[in-house]
C-alpha cells in the first residue's frame, strides 16, 4: 500500500437541500484508502481499499445522490448517529430527579437520536491536519433531551490508510450523549450482494440480551456455547442486532471482519465497551437487499439512562464526553 505522509484533501458540491441549504462532498485520500464524508449527517458516504490483488473497490455501503440520503432515512447509511445512538425504552429517562420525555420514533421507544437526529443535520465542516472536522449544537430540548450539546467528529486518515473517528462533545447542564457511526461493510464490494459469511471475531464474552422491542433485559448473558460467540473467527450468519460487551482487556482491534474471496481486512479499535452487530436482515431490495452489509457500531450500550448497571452515558458541565474508534484496512 502507498504510505503517503500527509492526507489529501479536496470538497464538492454534493446536493441541495428544500430550503436552500447547501450540503458537501469531502474526499480524503492517504495509505491506499479513500474516503467520502458528507455535511449531511456526517455521513460516510463510501470507503475505498485494495483487495490482495491491488484492486480497488468500495466497500462500504453508499448512496449516490443527497436524493436518495432523504429517501432512504431509515438504515442510516453511514450516518454518526446521536444524541443516543440505539435505543432508550419508553423514550424516557430520569436524570438528578427529573424526568425528561424524548421523541418516540420506534413504537414507544426512542431510536437513534430521535425524528431529527444528528444523522439528518448539515454540519459545519474545517480541514484539519489528516482530514476534517465537522460540528454542530443540539440545542436544549432537541428531541426532548436537556442541556444545549456542542459536538464536533474529526474523520482523518492514519499514514496507513484507517479511519480514525474522533467525537468530542460538552454541555450546560446535565445530558446523556451515546454517538456511534452506522456504516455497514461488505468487504467483497458494496455491490457484490450478501455480505453473510464473511468471517468475524469479536473480543466479547458477553452480550446484554434483548426482549421483543430490541431493548435490553438488564442481563449480561455469556456467549460461550452460543451462536454469538465470536471470540475465534467465524463466517456472520444472519439476524443478529445485538449489544457485545467488549473485553476490558484487550490490546489493539477489538474486532476483524475477513473476505476470504478479496482477501480484505477490516479491524476496528475503540474506546467504547460495546459495540452493535447487525446483518441487515429486513433490507429490501429498496437500495440494497437482505444481509448487503455488516454494521459493527461502537457505542455505550442500549438504554443506558435507565440502566444503572450499565456504563454511565452521562456528561455534567465542566466535562468532555471523548471517544473515539479505528477501522483498519489490509488484505491477507
Amino acid at each position: 500500500m502507498d504510505t503517503s505522509s500527509t492526507t489529501v484533501t479536496r470538497t464538492e458540491h454534493f446536493g441541495t437541500l428544500g430550503d436552500g441549504t447547501a450540503v458537501h462532498r469531502w474526499t480524503l485520500e492517504r495509505g491506499g484508502t479513500r474516503v467520502r464524508v458528507l455535511t449531511y449527517g456526517a455521513i460516510v458516504q463510501s470507503v475505498e481499499v485494495p483487495d490482495r490483488d491491488g484492486a480497488v473497490a468500495p466497500v462500504a455501503l453508499g448512496l449516490p445522490d443527497l436524493a436518495s440520503y432523504l429517501r432512504y432515512t431509515g438504515p442510516y447509511f453511514g450516518a454518526l448517529v446521536g444524541r443516543y445512538a440505539n435505543r432508550i425504552g419508553g423514550a424516557a429517562f430520569a436524570l438528578d430527579g427529573r424526568t425528561h420525555h424524548l421523541t418516540r420514533n420506534e413504537g414507544r421507544n426512542h431510536v437513534h437520536g430521535g425524528a431529527t437526529g444528528f444523522d439528518k443535520r448539515v454540519w459545519d465542516t474545517r480541514e484539519v491536519p489528516g482530514g476534517v472536522e465537522m460540528s454542530l449544537v443540539s440545542a436544549d430540548g432537541e428531541e426532548g433531551f436537556p442541556g444545549r450539546l456542542e459536538v464536533t467528529v474529526a474523520y482523518t486518515l492514519d499514514e496507513d490508510g484507517a479511519l480514525r473517528i474522533g467525537y468530542r462533545a460538552t454541555t450546560d447542564a446535565p445530558t446523556v450523549v451515546n454517538l456511534t457511526n452506522h456504516t455497514y461493510w461488505n468487504l467483497a464490494g458494496a455491490d457484490s450482494g450478501s455480505a453473510l459469511g464473511q468471517r468475524l471475531r469479536i473480543a466479547a464474552g458477553r452480550i446484554t440480551p434483548a426482549d421483543g422491542e430490541s431493548l435490553p433485559t438488564g442481563e449480561f448473558l455469556p456467549v460461550a456455547g452460543t451462536r454469538f460467540d465470536f471470540r475465534e473467527p467465524r463466517p456472520v450468519s444472519k439476524e443478529f442486532d445485538h449489544n457485545f460487551v467488549l473485553d476490558e482487556a484487550v490490546e489493539g482491534p477489538v474486532a476483524e471482519l475477513y473476505d476470504e474471496v478479496s482477501g480484505r481486512v477490516l479491524t476496528v479499535t475503540t474506546t467504547e465497551p460495546g459495540m452493535q452487530l447487525y446483518t441487515a436482515d429486513h433490507f429490501d431490495g429498496r437500495p440494497f437487499g437482505p444481509c448487503a452489509g455488516i454494521a459493527l457500531e461502537t457505542q455505550h450500550f442500549p438504554d443506558s439512562p435507565n440502566r444503572p448497571e450499565f456504563p454511565s452515558t452521562v456528561l455534567r458541565p465542566g466535562e468532555a464526553y471523548v471517544s473515539t474508534t479505528v477501522y483498519g484496512f489490509g488484505v491477507r
